[in-house]
């Protein structure tokens, strides 16, 4: 009978090909890991691994791997179901948000659903949109949250918000590089935002991986537009701080610059421009997503739940 445990092994050493390097993963013993993957070997009658320099996967270890993350996927479906079937008392919840969003929409959530379900183990990845998007599709979290649409094939979403992407653009930038049409330049951007005004302006900017920088990108794109970007971070809290003290312009979520969550009040803009920018994209929605073609535990149900309850409220 096949062993889960042998089988975790063989798809870190399969994916190192190094039993070395495998086993310092893995915490344990080259010797160890030879005899679990010797152990499974024996199990299914095959080699599953050419005993080369370097180490090379066999017909029958190559077939392997492309059905092994799925048995242990599998496995840990039909684990949480019969959790959620004996007394759903314990169990896990794997959560997948921006780090951003997640000090702004966390707090809202989950000190109430520990103490409803205190013995939920929580489990928090924290990444850009596309490291979300992929670590849904592999399973590596019960649901994502984020801005719609999700990257992800056959994901189910719950929408819990309207959002929007807002434009914030210091004073002082418009003095320096307007000095003359000041007064004419923010009477426009009042009236609707044209970005071509500002083509020249410079701008800070979160990295490419980011939904509101690939939003931003689009619409430079669309107007052939290359903009002046002085800085670009992983943070987008820090291009908002910057911007504020009248470094640059950039790009920011509406429902974060409100929460008291974060540490940017509104009185942190008094000397800055915030404006609602004509572009269909900037506009959408603030969601939950999860597989449709796994099981959705109790505890996913429950989150799921109870976001919903805050947010409406």
């Amino acid at each position: 009978m096949m062993n889960f445990l042998n089988l975790e092994y063989f798809l870190v050493a399969a994916e190192e090909l190094n039993f070395t390097k495998a086993a310092k993963k893995l915490f344990i013993s080259q010797q160890s890991l030879s005899s679990h993957i010797s152990k499974l070997e024996n199990d299914l009658g095959v080699e599953l691994f050419n005993r080369t320099v370097p180490l090379t996967l066999t017909p029958a270890g190559k077939s392997l791997v492309k059905n092994a993350s799925k048995i242990l996927d599998l496995k840990d479906q039909s684990i949480k179901e019969l959790g959620d079937i004996k007394d759903f008392k314990r169990g896990d919840l794997y959560i997948g948000v921006s780090h951003t969003r997640g000090r702004a929409f966390l707090p809202e959530i989950l000190p109430i659903y520990n103490e409803k379900f205190p013995n939920i183990n929580l489990h928090l990845l924290e990444g850009n949109s596309k490291e979300l998007d992929l670590a849904l599709y592999n399973g590596d979290v019960d649901l994502i949250v984020g801005m719609l649409p999700f990257n992800v094939e056959n994901v189910e979403t719950v929408p819990l918000c309207n959002e929007e992407v807002l434009m914030i653009v210091p004073d002082n930038i418009l003095v320096k590089y307007f000095p003359d049409d000041y007064n004419e330049i923010k009477s426009k951007l009042e009236k609707g935002v044209d970005i071509t005004l500002l083509k020249d302006c410079p701008f800070l900017m979160v990295n490419a991986r980011n939904r509101v920088r690939i939003i931003a990108d689009e619409m430079f794109n669309e107007k052939q537009i290359k903009p002046n970007i002085i800085l670009e971070t992983e943070s987008i809290e820090t291009v908002l701080a910057l911007s504020v003290k009248g470094m640059g312009i950039t790009f920011y979520p509406r429902t974060l610059m409100n929460n008291k969550n974060l540490v940017f009040y509104r009185n942190t803009f008094r000397s800055v421009n915030i404006y609602h920018l004509q572009y269909n994209k900037t506009h959408g929605t603030l969601a939950i997503g999860y597989q449709k073609n796994r099981y959705l535990s109790q505890a996913t149900k429950e989150f799921i739940k109870l976001a919903k309850r805050q947010y409406k409220e």
